[in-house]
């Protein structure tokens, strides 16, 4: 029963994985909040068309997944000026699904400019953004910012005072009391505390092809020598390249980085193939690929940003969540399969092999598609 229920994990992934590279990831909504005068400001960056197709960005990662696909995709390919006029139109129950609080007085977000950015591959996302404004009463001294589940997580960020407020909002997460005036920066120890779920959701659910990867890394040897010798070596190289790319030393668009993540699935599952054993090399071209991994990583702060007085604290903040994240992949692995057949003699032959013939169709499904289209 269980060997069953393997192989038939594996055929799921050989044939449904590749689905992934047409899918719409969700990214974090962005908002600046700025006091201007009498009024609070907010210019927020978003995917509105998730939003407007009634989407539940609580409950998915991928909008190809959700039951509003077809409704998304519509309005993906919508020129921005229609796109536009959909989002003025929608506005009352967007704003609905804000809540703002000053001094604990709810208070109603007044839409301001929506710019809608232009339709371009419709198999990428592209962001919206909108401006919105809520009263200040004379003498107001805080606020506190939240919108519901459904629109998924935002990153708040304060602007134009001392210590500024710096938040990632959870789905139906809330701010708490942020200061007019500043001082509500949160300290070294919340932020390294609060981008650990950041890393770890990077690797599950939403990091598959960072998944392939480390599972191409386990099917090689259950054995916990050699699994440590390629883990160690791909934690140590994508912590380096994830600190030189936050720190603005080493840039390499996506379009190069995407297709060689890829390149890196295929290699390490088609030499679980050809080998059956932890070559003298493999650490090293382990370490090379996992260069790489760590730039793709980078591209998840930088869809947000890493708070400039906690950086540090951010930065390795995320690091032990993916770290987590990639245990958790092994030890999920290792109790499904490794605890039950990693000694069986057919295990290599019944287990290993397939699933790495697996993961290469996947890797190479993906080059060829981030390379060609």
């Amino acid at each position: 029963m269980i060997l069953a229920t393997v192989l038939s994990s594996i055929i799921t992934i050989l044939f449904l994985a590749p689905q992934r590279l047409a899918a719409h990831e969700i990214v974090p909504a962005i908002a600046d909040m700025t006091q201007v005068d009498d009024r609070l400001a907010f210019s927020v960056t978003l995917n509105i068309e998730a939003v407007l197709a009634g989407i539940d960005l609580s409950t998915v990662s991928d909008t190809n997944t959700a039951p509003e696909a077809a409704s998304y995709d519509e309005l993906r390919a919508l020129e921005p000026d229609a796109l536009t006029e959909m989002t003025i139109e929608d506005w009352p129950a967007i704003a609905s699904q804000i809540q703002i609080e000053v001094d604990g007085v709810s208070v109603v977000p007044v839409l301001g400019e929506v710019v809608a950015g232009p339709v371009g591959d419709i198999e990428v996302i592209r962001t919206t953004d909108l401006t919105f404004t809520v009263p200040l009463p004379n003498g107001a001294q805080n606020v506190t910012f939240g919108w519901a589940p459904a629109l998924g997580t935002i990153v708040l960020r304060q602007q134009g005072v001392e210590e500024p407020y710096t938040g990632y909002l959870e789905t139906g997460a809330r701010s708490e009391p942020i200061a007019l005036t500043g001082g509500g920066e949160v300290g070294q120890i919340e932020t390294f505390l609060g981008y650990i779920p950041v890393g770890f959701d990077h690797i599950l659910p939403k990091g598959l092809d960072h998944i392939l990867f480390v599972l191409g890394l386990f099917f090689l040897s259950t054995r916990l020598r050699p699994l440590l010798w390629q883990v160690s070596a791909f934690t140590v190289a994508h912590t380096i390249t994830l600190a030189l790319a936050a720190l603005g030393y080493v840039s390499v668009p996506g379009s190069i980085v995407e297709p060689l993540i890829a390149a890196s699935i295929v290699f390490v599952a088609v030499e679980n193939i050809l080998t059956d054993g932890l070559s003298k090399w493999r650490p090293f071209v382990v370490f090379g690929f996992g260069l790489l991994h760590g730039l793709g990583f980078a591209s998840v702060l930088g869809e947000f940003g890493l708070p400039a007085s906690a950086f540090v604290a951010a930065l390795i903040g995320f690091n032990v969540g993916v770290e987590l994240g990639q245990i958790t992949v092994i030890v999920l692995a290792f109790a499904a399969v490794g605890f039950w057949f990693g000694r069986k003699q057919w295990y290599r032959r019944v287990i290993a092999v397939p699933a790495s013939a697996a993961i290469a169709f996947v890797g190479a499904y993906w080059f060829v598609e981030r390379v060609f289209f």
